[in-house]
Order: structure tokens, then sequence, then C-alpha cells
């Protein structure tokens, strides 16, 4: 690792682990000024990409004008800024025998791991006893049954440090255990336990068609909140946030005030939650961590759409230090005060920005 690197680690590190959360511009922009200068000097791919764009550390005076790589080519190429002997850990999406899956490859895990919990913890237990241990249940595999997983690893990691014995994963050889499921809600339902329910969309969706099945209305403890990531489109269906959440509420007891969306991919280091129960009351919205930040930009001309209007989000993300940091994502957004909304995928922007960004850090 660089002395560069290094120096960016050690001090986001201690940024992620201030308390409370705060935003500094002065030191987001020198960091990230000074990680986009690493990354260029060590991803030929990315100076490629840059340098076909004009921009180089020289010239670019403000995160704003890091040219951002669309996540499509996480697909084709290892974006790294380490070399290849170094390599840790590598996380991949989802993906079918057409499709290829993108990668993220780290040769540390600390970052990633510190970025993560202070986003959880403020946005998703808000509201619990900090100091006190949670029953976190996991609709997702274990990060041992799924180790490319980033998810799982994030749920892994959440509950060796925030979890309490009865916390467990709970889709286990590809299938959701709805008995261990039910049984681990009642027991949390019986002791009071503050219990954060966690999974994707989709496995959501297929606990409430059991419930459904057998009849079931559940009644969690009232301080019960759930965390609901991934898109509503599944392999045969799609359902609507509005309509999850409505089932939600009317089998699991727990109301759409208490359910967190939270906004990640692979491809980032860092993930972005609903404010509904850190800021309630409020409308709701995501908020970026202090070492991440969020445009929404026109995709043509690159700049920035006014607040309420669509576009494409784009971002910058200091926990990034060992791939990518600027990231054109292949969804639709709308920017607010202090937040943004994600209103969806762009149709076909992943393809068209993958392949022009691969044949260009490929040299073609």
């Amino acid at each position: 690792m660089s002395g560069l690197r290094a120096g960016v680690e050690a001090e986001l590190l201690a940024w992620m682990r201030e308390e409370p959360e705060r935003e500094d511009e002065d030191r987001f922009e020198r960091l990230a000024a000074a990680l986009f200068r690493h990354q260029f000097e060590h991803c030929e791919p990315f100076r490629r990409f840059c340098e076909g764009r004009g921009a180089d550390p020289r010239s670019v005076s403000h995160s704003s004008q890091i040219p951002a790589v669309p996540t499509g080519a996480f697909k084709e190429l290892a974006l790294r800024s380490f070399a290849p002997e170094q390599e840790r850990h590598v996380f991949r999406t989802s993906g079918t025998s057409a499709s290829a899956c993108g990668e993220l490859h780290l040769d540390t895990l600390e970052v990633y791991e510190a970025s993560l919990r202070p986003s959880f913890e403020g946005a998703v237990l808000a509201g619990l006893d900090a100091r006190a241990p949670v029953r976190l249940l996991f609709l997702a595999p274990s990060p041992e049954e799924a180790p490319d997983s980033s998810l799982s690893h994030m749920f892994g990691v959440l509950r060796a440090t925030r979890g309490d014995e009865g916390s467990d994963f709970l889709v286990r050889a590809g299938g959701l255990e709805v008995g261990d499921t039910l049984d681990a809600l009642e027991k949390a339902r019986v002791a009071q336990a503050a219990l954060a329910l966690c999974g994707t969309a989709f496995a959501f969706v297929h606990l409430l068609d059991a419930l459904e099945k057998r009849d079931l209305r559940l009644s969690l403890p009232g301080t019960a909140r759930i965390m609901e990531t991934g898109g509503f489109k599944g392999r045969s269906r799609t359902m609507d946030r509005g309509t999850l959440y409505d089932r939600i509420g009317e089998r699991l007891g727990v109301p759409r005030e208490r359910i967190v969306n939270q906004y990640g991919m692979t491809e980032l280091g860092s993930q972005f939650h609903d404010t509904v129960l850190c800021r309630p009351g409020e409308p709701r919205r995501k908020l970026a961590p202090p070492w991440t930040r969020v445009r929404v930009i026109e995709p043509a001309s690159g700049e920035e759409v006014a607040p309420g209007e669509s576009g494409m989000i784009q971002v910058v993300d200091l926990a990034n230090t060992g791939s990518i940091l600027a990231l054109l994502t292949a969804d639709l957004g709308c920017r607010s005060d202090d937040g943004f909304e994600v209103l969806g995928r762009a149709p076909g922007a992943e393809a068209r920005g993958c392949s022009i960004a691969a044949d260009e850090m490929l040299g073609g």
C-alpha cells in the first residue's frame, strides 16, 4: 500500500469512528484529491478512462470533476488500485449464465467494515440503547454460505458487533427457513427484545407469502424495525414498495414508519439509508454519510440537475480506497435539500455505459 493511500485510510478511519458523525467539506475534498491521485497512478484502466476525458490530478480541483466510472464496468474489468497479489477478498454482484458478475476487489476489509457500522446504527438502530445488544434476524445467507456477497458480509459484521445471542441467519441452502424464522420472531416477541429484521425486498416477499399461506398475522415488539434492500423485481413478478410495506404492516405488525430502505451496491463501500427512524416526522429521504457525496446528474452533459428533477445517481465514496472512488450508477434519483431519493433503474443505462467505459479502459 502506498504511503499516500495509507495516510488517507488512517484519517478516514478516524473520521468514521467520530461520534456523532459530522460533515467536513475541507477534509472530504482533501482526502478525495489524495485518493484520486493514488487511484490515477495505480489503476491503469481508470487512468485511461480519466485521460480520455481530459482529467488528471493536476486539472481536477473539486471532487465533482473526478470522472465517474459506470458501475457496469466492474463486470468487465478488475478495477483495483493495488497489486493483484495483495488481494484479500472479492465481492460479486448477483448474475446469471447470460450476465457477468460485477466484482469489487479488496486488499483490506477494515475501511469497508468501519464505514457500514455508523451508517446502519444511526439509521436502522436509531432510538435503541447504543450500548445494548440487539436481536438481529437476517433473511439472508450467512457469510460462510455466501462469501461473495457484500450484503451477507455486512450482516455478519453487524451480528458480531451489535447482535445478541439470539441473532441468526435464516436463509440456508438457498431457501428461507420459514419455521425457524417464525420461531425466532416469536422468541423475540415473548422476550420483547430490541429487534431488527433485515433482508432483501424479495426475501420479505417470500416470508409474507408463507405467512399468508398459513393465515398468520404476527405482532412484533413495539420497537421492532425492518431494513429492506435490493430491487422490487423478482424472477417471476414485480412488487412496488408501497404494496410491500402494506403487506409488512398487515402480516408483521410493523408500520412503514419503522421500515428503512437501504440503498447500496457491491461496487460501493458505503450504504445509504432512509431517515424514517433517525429523523421521525420528516419526509422520507436518504442521507449520505459524511465521507460520501451524491450528485444527481443529467447523463448527457454531466451537469447536476435541479432539486426535485430526476437524473442519474453519481457517487463519490471515500470508502472505495482500493478500487475507484467515483461511480456512475445505473439508477435514477432526485435531490432534496439535504438528501436524495432513488426512483428506480434507468432503462438501458448500464449496458451503454458499461460497453463504452470498458472499451476506453482496455485501450480500444
